[in-house]
């Protein structure tokens, strides 16, 4: 493994300090690592692109100038990524608004296929897998097939009527009702603006898991009978035909993903659903008149 880290010019010695904790890990693994601040060196013939920073939001922000000043990012590193990548390349969006700022690289890149672009929304995934284990009273490990629809914000639906604990559906376990469509969404909803009241700082440990984990299945496969989260491409799944990038439930196979269709949806999903699309639209109405895609 080569690792390219990418950092804007301010804190480039900081970052010069984590290359020398690399090099003391002394992983045989990693056979050299190319720290940089420009994107071109950063990009170029890579296999893999985690985005993980962004702009973040400072005092007196509006959510447009937010999504305005990440979508010049992004579109700008879509740009060169298209240039200097691998077309094989996969692109991993984590920095917020994920889902849009994914959209962002994906429509700048043109020349590389709009699968091999996602946004993290795994993080949500395993939020909601450990809500409802901490409910069941069981292992993490019996809970399986949770889904997050849509963004990666508050409009973000966690669904629990396809997800199973311990082989058996997991609302005929989990019978509380005002729990499933109450407490539960709004934890899972609200859970980084938690962490980030409880400890001051954004989710380090448990966003570099989900990363890895995304990752994992992406590259290796999901598990037989178990599908994941992932923020992909839309397309004429479940109604959702608008352009966007939207969180599904997929099964991963040979370094694709696939989205799980077929899945019955209530009247209630279905609301939840189109909330968070409708968020995602106007995100994307935004982004695009700042960058001037169409």
């Amino acid at each position: 493994m080569i690792l390219h880290l990418l950092e804007v010019p301010q804190v480039k010695a900081a970052l010069d300090g984590v290359v020398l904790e690399l090099e003391d890990l002394a992983s045989p693994l990693l056979h050299g690592v190319v720290a940089t601040s420009d994107n071109n060196e950063a990009f170029k013939d890579v296999d893999y692109i985690l985005m993980v920073g962004a702009f973040p939001r400072k005092d007196g922000m509006e959510r447009k100038d937010l999504i305005g000043k990440n979508a010049s990012i992004f579109s700008e590193q879509g740009k060169i990524i298209d240039k200097v990548s691998k077309k094989t390349v996969k692109v991993l969006v984590v920095g917020n608004p994920a889902n849009t700022n994914c959209l962002i690289v994906m429509k700048s890149a043109p020349s590389i296929p709009k699968e091999n672009f996602s946004a993290l929304t795994r993080l949500d995934h395993n939020r909601a897998k450990s809500q409802v284990a901490l409910k069941a009273g069981v292992s993490v490990d019996a809970v399986r097939n949770t889904i997050i629809w849509g963004n990666h914000s508050g409009t973000q639906f966690p669904d629990l009527a396809h997800a199973e604990i311990g082989g058996k559906k997991a609302t005929t376990v989990i019978t509380d009702k005002a729990w499933v469509e109450g407490d539960f969404l709004k934890t899972v909803q609200s859970r980084g603006a938690a962490i980030i009241k409880a400890r001051g700082l954004s989710s380090a440990l448990s966003a570099a898991n989900a990363i890895v984990d995304h990752m994992h299945d992406w590259v290796f496969g999901t598990k037989d009978g178990e599908f994941v989260s992932m923020g992909v491409a839309s397309g004429q799944h479940y109604g959702i035909t608008e352009e966007l990038i939207y969180s599904f439930p997929v099964t991963c196979k040979g370094g694709k993903w696939t989205v799980v269709d077929g899945l019955a949806i209530s009247d209630f999903a279905r609301e939840k659903m189109e909330a968070t699309k409708k968020e995602l639209v106007e995100e994307r109405g935004m982004a695009f008149e700042i960058v001037g895609l169409k």
